[in-house]
């Protein structure tokens, strides 16, 4: 028996789609700067497998290995023979055969490449109307079940999509997916709501959101749709929480099982169409299919079973630990407290947060982050001497890889230097993708063990050429390190490395358990560095949930998710939270070397209840 129609079938039930095929293909050795989309002529048999082990997992739907296969993204590679029609029509046919006649194909389509519009604007509107529509031809004949639209961070672009498709085949379903990072909000700052009205008064036939910034930001865009909920299928592919580089890959770190949560509750503000983003593997759709209790197609049918060196200067590393750690008191053990900079320009309420700190008399930095989670924020270095000059307290600034080409990273460190700024926290930096700002693409000249040494050559009075630069720096160099008990030897390794390139100091990721952070410190505590373990004040049950499942690095201990989720009321949680952190504290003063307090969601004032809870602990001589 033949399926039917894949809107009629919309209407009656949640048809469960596949998950991330560039993720299935990393994992399987394909390099992360090889373009997926010509696997369809390279290695069918992989392309094939990554659809059949998603059926597998029990999806219905499979989503053609297309996202980027137009005329623009392929444009270097045209010159060479490669076709849009032959990449389109082999992704299609790929798909279709291990789909059969039970499961639906949807013909998956990206956005050009071409928005945000620059000085061509008329040219541009038209170059990706072409671009799409060429591709829809193809995938028309080829007889797709529907056309996903997705990935579009412009409604501006989405609707040009949308007409491109119903100007080739008007009856062919269309549903349109947008991006929405924060606040229910698309990049150019359009409303969910908006967006979806929009695209269906321009003919699509269903609306939806996928990738972003994880489950919990994509359910802010569904609660705005709840007017369409019945009228049109709205659709769920959210990414498995956001993205962290660990070594040379890109992991996520939402588990399936919280995934499924957030689904469900989609599904009941009325998603018909649901599955998964980046990071999502068969796994994560054979959980969704479990716990969902999603009915798929009686039977199913498939076709088979089946470091690049870094440039440093010369000269030997100095013994100093930089300005920063000789300026900490004697005779108690030194406290960091991260405060961020805001998504604004108004950065009085940080100013105000540093100054009651500093009032406790027991800070002795402020740590900025910069631009964390790749969302924009007013620059760290800046507000960081804004903090010093009117608070009168040192800062420690974390400064990126991502964002920064090695002239930039040099330039901001001469910058630093020039500011007075006495402790620099080297970082990667979260991968650019998961920004909040459209057409942000990560640089990465060098990882952070390349920053921590060229860092350590300015503190000998040259730059990464090995030039001199008239003085010497004398930066603390910081360098974070993410604990994970089940599998630290990755980690481990890495910071050695930093440490063997010069770092002085150590500042962990959120630890939430006694045993874990003496556990790590009988590791690293070798390493002659100045460890800092991460203290999280945790606010809520949610928030524990969205750290433990979106946050990439942070695991929160299911016995502490369980302790807050027993109380119904969220003051009764946060007061249980604020124990167990001043337990956790009390617990560990004997053994620790420095405390690096998180402020959650910015609020000062629980860092500064805690400092003014706690007995700060003596120093170890």
């Amino acid at each position: 028996m033949k399926k039917e129609p894949i809107l009629d079938a919309l209407k009656r039930r949640v048809i469960l789609g596949d998950g991330a095929l560039g993720t299935y293909f990393y994992e399987n050795g394909v390099p992360l700067t090889a373009n997926i989309d010509l696997l369809n002529i390279t290695d069918p048999a992989l392309v094939e497998e990554a659809h059949e082990d998603y059926v597998r997992a029990g999806a219905e739907l499979l989503e053609t290995n297309t996202f980027g296969a137009n005329r623009v993204k392929l444009q270097g590679l045209l010159d060479k023979g490669v076709g849009v029609t032959e990449v389109v029509a082999k992704g299609v046919r790929i798909a279709k055969k291990v789909a059969g006649e039970r499961l639906y194909v949807a013909g998956s389509i990206g956005p050009t490449g071409l928005f945000p519009l620059k000085d061509r604007e008329d040219e541009q509107k038209k170059e990706a109307f072409y671009a799409i529509k060429e591709v829809v031809e193809v995938m028309s004949d080829e007889g797709v079940d529907l056309i996903l639209l997705e990935t579009f961070s412009f409604l501006d672009e989405l609707l040009i999509g949308i007409e491109a498709c119903k100007s080739v085949a008007p009856d062919l379903p269309v549903v349109a997916q947008m991006v929405f990072p924060s606040k229910g909000l698309s990049v150019d700052g359009r409303d969910a709501l908006f967006c979806a009205e929009e695209a269906i008064k321009a003919g699509a036939d269903g609306f939806g959101s996928n990738c972003g910034r994880g489950v919990r930001s994509m359910i802010e865009a569904f609660s705005s749709l709840a007017p369409l909920k019945g009228k049109v299928p709205l659709s769920a592919f959210p990414n498995a929480g956001l993205p962290e580089i660990v070594g040379h890959r890109t992991i996520y770190s939402a588990q399936p099982s919280y995934m499924a949560l957030g689904l469900s509750e989609m599904i009941k503000m009325g998603a018909r169409l649901v599955g998964g983003c980046c990071g999502t593997t068969p796994s994560h759709i054979k959980e969704f299919k479990k716990r969902l209790h999603l009915k798929g197609p009686s039977k199913r049918i498939s076709a088979q079973t089946k470091d690049e060196a870094i440039p440093t200067g010369e000269g030997l590393i100095p013994d100093s630990p930089g300005a920063l750690l000789k300026g900490f008191p004697k005779g108690r053990i030194p406290i960091l407290v991260e405060l961020d900079p805001p998504t604004h320009l108004d950065c009085a309420d940080v100013i105000r947060g540093a100054k009651a700190l500093k009032e406790t008399g027991v800070v002795d930095a402020i740590t900025l982050a910069e631009n964390p989670l790749a969302i924009l924020r007013a620059d760290n270095l800046a507000l960081a001497h804004l903090i010093q000059e009117q608070v009168g307290i040192d800062t420690v600034c974390h400064m990126t890889c991502r964002d920064r080409n090695v002239l930039a990273i040099q330039n901001r460190i001469m910058g630093a230097h020039l500011l007075g700024i006495k402790g620099i926290l080297a970082v990667t930096g979260d991968p650019a993708t998961a920004s909040d700002q459209p057409g942000t693409t990560g640089v990465f000249n060098m990882d952070s063990i390349g920053l921590v040494r060229t860092i350590k050559n300015f503190n000998q009075g040259v730059n990464l050429a090995g030039r001199p630069i008239k003085t010497k720096t004398d930066f603390s160099v910081g360098v974070a390190f993410s604990y994970r008990p089940s599998n630290p030897e990755l980690q481990l390794a890495r910071l050695q490395k930093k440490r063997d390139q010069g770092a002085d100091f150590v500042m962990t990721q959120p630890l939430f358990s006694k045993d874990e952070i003496e556990a790590m410190m009988e590791l690293v505590g070798t390493m002659e560095m100045l460890i800092f373990p991460g203290i999280f004040p945790l606010i809520s049950a949610r928030n524990a949930e969205f750290l433990h499942n979106e946050v990439p690095g942070i695991t929160v201990p299911q016995e502490i998710r369980d302790r807050l989720w027993a109380y119904e009321k969220v003051e009764d949680q946060r007061k249980a939270a604020f124990e167990l952190t001043v337990q956790l504290i009390d617990s560990i003063k004997d053994f620790v070397q420095g405390i690096y307090i998180i402020s959650p969601l910015n609020k000062w004032e629980v860092s500064k209840k805690l400092l003014e809870t706690i007995s700060i602990p003596s120093q170890k001589a």
